[in-house]
């Protein structure tokens, strides 16, 4: 019986033994020159005991032959044309429920061009439900119901989250107010521990909100786009009079009273579209002049057709500008520093902690949206798109609905995913923007395979970096 080596990637700092990222298990292994020998020879199937008799007369002949023992173990080299095993079955319903996400919108006060769900993009139907218009703002009895359907659903689970979204969010700050202390009582009344959380645009942020945002331990992201250029080129009110001298102020102001107050990380979520400044020029005024803990870096959804769209010289940049903060990041993290690009941090504590991932998010799963009525959504970008409603607050999951997305949406389900390295982080990619590409959110986002392989390589070669130069780096990610 011929032997094969399982898809996988290698990976090194350039300086050191190389590792190995084995795609099947999430697993990270560094090899020794018997395992470095023995993958390069099973790159191909190859009988092994042919492969081993021919080398009987080598010292480390019994090395060999039990190192190959081993990486048969570990799943590294397996029999050639072995039949897989059933795909994953979905986890055991109802599925306790780790956070919700409240719409309390469906309004905004600016007309950002690219916006996906209220641009060209959108998939959203706020207008109408049948022949009943939409509410435009989430009532305080909906928010408390839906918190109550959080508590419901969470079963076991010790630690929830409740996220408010819009819209803008702070549109509705009332019903967030109320929400939050009602979901603070009921946390203590379940003995659960309670994180909120909440993304602005930051055109709200009164003196008021500030002061409820620190007391109550929000965890925010603010959208914002980088300099003056850069956020009102497209976040801009409807006058087309742009917002960044407004939010500016205020967010300063939300940052100076949080670090005093002893909050949580404040985070900036930055779209990046085409004709973005450099990456790294955008970090540095997030953080060092605006004092950001953390930036998160996505390119727009949006059909590719559209004049902000990232045309594929434009994605090559981002991924070179990428390169260039990771090497930042690692460079502070041998000095045992944090750094706050967000999108490697994720992708660190998912490659040290062997996640491997049967669906992209939690949407569906452990995340569900709630929109401004009480239907539940996949998700917070999948409220009001009418034909993803798995149910409402008032009456819980349709489990049918759920669980047929969730076993179309399975990594296993995607073929493109099944020779892929990268799958255990990628699992086929957002589900909205497979719908909003191919009219199908369990699509794979092909377009992006070969970014998110070439990103997915800029994080490995970080890990390796890291661990080789500061492993005690790596604390941070473990859990009991």
């Amino acid at each position: 019986m011929k032997y094969q080596a399982v898809v996988h990637r290698r990976f090194s700092d350039n300086g050191s033994a190389p590792y190995l990222y084995v795609s099947n298990s999430a697993s990270i292994l560094r090899l020794d020159e018997t395992s470095e020998e023995l993958l390069n020879a099973f790159e191909v199937a190859e009988d092994p005991e042919s492969w081993l008799v021919a080398r009987q007369e080598r010292s480390d002949h019994e090395d060999l032959r039990t190192t190959f023992s081993n990486m048969v173990g570990l799943g590294i080299i397996r029999p050639d044309g072995e039949v897989k095993p059933p795909s994953v079955e979905l986890p055991p319903t109802p599925f306790p429920l780790a956070t919700l996400v409240l719409n309390v919108t469906n309004k905004c006060n600016l007309s950002c061009t690219y916006c996906y769900e209220f641009g060209e993009d959108k998939i959203a139907d706020a207008a109408t439900n049948g022949q009943k218009p939409l509410s435009p703002m989430m009532s305080p009895e909906t928010a408390r119901e839906s918190v109550d359907y959080l508590f419901k659903s969470a079963g076991e689970r010790n630690q929830v989250q409740l996220t408010f979204f819009g819209g803008e969010t702070l549109l509705n700050f009332d019903t967030i107010r109320a929400a939050a202390e009602y979901a603070e009582r009921r946390a203590q009344e379940e003995g659960k521990n309670l994180g909120l959380a909440l993304t602005t645009n930051a055109t709200l942020l009164t003196d008021e909100v500030i002061d409820f945002l620190v007391a109550h331990r929000f965890g925010v992201n603010v959208s914002i786009d980088g300099n003056k250029n850069d956020q009102d080129r497209h976040r801009q009110f409807r006058s087309g009079k742009g917002s960044f001298d407004l939010i500016v102020p205020q967010i300063r102001a939300l940052l100076s009273r949080n670090k005093e107050g002893g909050g949580r990380p404040i985070g900036a979520r930055v779209t990046l579209t085409q004709g973005s400044s450099e990456i790294r020029e955008i970090y540095a005024f997030l953080v060092d002049e605006l004092g950001f803990d953390e930036v998160g870096f996505a390119p727009v959804t949006s059909a590719s057709e559209r004049d902000y769209a990232m045309a594929p010289a434009d994605l090559q940049r981002m991924l070179t500008e990428f390169g260039d903060l990771a090497d930042e990041t690692v460079a502070r993290a041998l000095r045992g520093r944090h750094h706050g690009f967000s999108n490697l941090n994720d992708m660190l504590r998912e490659l040290h902690q062997g996640i491997n991932k049967a669906h992209p998010c939690g949407a569906g799963l452990g995340l569900l949206g709630v929109s401004t009525e009480g239907e539940l959504g996949l998700c917070h970008r999948f409220v009001e798109s009418r034909s993803h409603a798995v149910g409402t607050v008032q009456d819980g999951v349709d489990a049918e609905k759920r669980s047929g997305f969730l076993k179309r949406g399975h990594v296993d389900t995607k073929i493109p995913c099944q020779e892929c390295f990268a799958r255990p982080l990628c699992a086929g990619g957002c589900y909205h923007e497979a719908y909003v590409r191919y009219a199908d959110a369990s699509m794979p986002n092909i377009h992006y395979c070969d970014w998110i392989r070439s990103w997915t390589d800029i994080g490995l070669s970080a890990y390796a970096r890291i661990m080789d130069g500061n492993p005690s780096f790596f604390e941070r990610f473990e859990t009991a």
